[in-house]
């Protein structure tokens, strides 16, 4: 007869739980799939697929950067800014009509540097000046937008840069380059996620900072260098706009920051940290341009869109938290 000690049950249980949210937003996206192919014809089209994918490319990246720093149960509002000033910068390094630079994949270097320099300082803000992130993330976007706007100069930059312009317009087995840049951006941060010392620590802090510290490790730099990492891929993010409007716009970044948490949050990232991830988000990113462009091909306004985000997120926080107060209660 084997006996089952009262230890053993509740971790069953709780990984039976794990694995039932974790299957949440896939087993949701099929649905919610399904249910826009039933209702329109236009909606199940291999093109109308393919739009959903390519929509999807710039927000899946900004989503990756957001996804380290909510895994350690900080928030990052500094996409808009910091998207903004990189769209600048690199419309002004590649062929533009601005001025004679032509500087090509430098260029773009150089604007990811600067998302890697504003995501450095905000972690920089919190970690010396203990300022909470989602106030220093804020005031660095402030920064970014204001340095954007003093690059701007009342002129709009438009690039002629050939290579740059292609990432918008070329395809590759039926997906623009920009689709395939953010498929490979997704790849490489859950192989930093789940392979790296950086991705680990961003878990630990979120789950449990203050036994990560009595083990000794320096928990500081790593919250830093995770700030530095979303940072660069908020700069990617704003070459991959201004690639998709042939332009550098101050407003290059509006509105990503609130859908990149949107979607980490329905895909499944604790906005308390400790839990999620970077295929989590992916599900949620897609999750969420399927049900943006499913509501528009029924006829819903897309006035609506801002609402529905809104109501999913509420949703889905209260999904991920009621579930934690429980076995809260039940310790206590």
């Amino acid at each position: 007869m084997t006996v089952t000690t009262g230890a053993a049950v509740p971790r069953r249980i709780i990984r039976r739980g794990t694995a039932f949210r974790d299957a949440g937003p896939p087993v949701a996206l099929v649905v919610i799939f399904a249910v826009f192919a039933a209702l329109s014809p236009q909606f199940r089209s291999i093109a109308n697929v393919q739009n959903i994918v390519d929509a999807a490319a710039v927000l899946a990246v900004v989503t990756c950067g957001i996804t380290f720093v909510l895994m350690m149960g900080s928030i990052d509002l500094s996409s808009a800014g910091v998207m903004g000033a990189s769209a600048l910068t690199v419309s002004l390094l590649v062929a533009n009509n601005r001025n004679d630079n032509d500087l090509g994949l430098l260029g773009i270097a150089v604007a990811v540097a600067m998302g890697c320099a504003f995501g450095f300082l905000s972690g920089l803000a919190l970690v010396t000046l203990k300022v909470p992130s989602f106030m220093a993330t804020l005031g660095v976007s402030a920064i970014g937008l204001g340095v954007a706007t003093l690059m701007f100069a009342g002129v709009q930059p438009n690039i002629s840069d050939v290579m740059l312009k292609s990432w918008a317009i070329e395809r590759f087995l039926g997906l623009s380059y920009l689709t395939w840049i953010a498929a490979a951006c997704i790849l490489a941060g859950w192989l930093i996620q789940r392979y790296t010392r950086l991705g680990r620590y961003a878990y630990a802090i979120g789950g449990a900072e203050e036994v990560l510290t009595l083990s000794g490790v320096r928990v500081k730099p790593y919250k830093v260098a995770v700030f530095t990492l979303a940072g660069a891929f908020y700069g990617l993010a704003g070459v991959m706009v201004t690639s998709q409007l042939g332009a550098g716009l101050v407003q290059a970044g509006n509105g990503y920051d609130f859908s990149a948490i949107t979607a980490a949050v329905v895909g499944g990232t604790l906005l308390t940290g400790g839990r999620g991830g970077i295929l989590h988000s992916a599900v949620g990113v897609l999750l969420v341009m399927v049900l943006t462009n499913g509501l528009v091909q029924v006829g819903v306004s897309p006035y609506w869109q801002g609402g529905v985000e809104g109501l999913i997120v509420v949703a889905a926080v209260a999904a991920a938290v009621i579930p934690q107060r429980r076995r809260n209660q039940v310790v206590k």
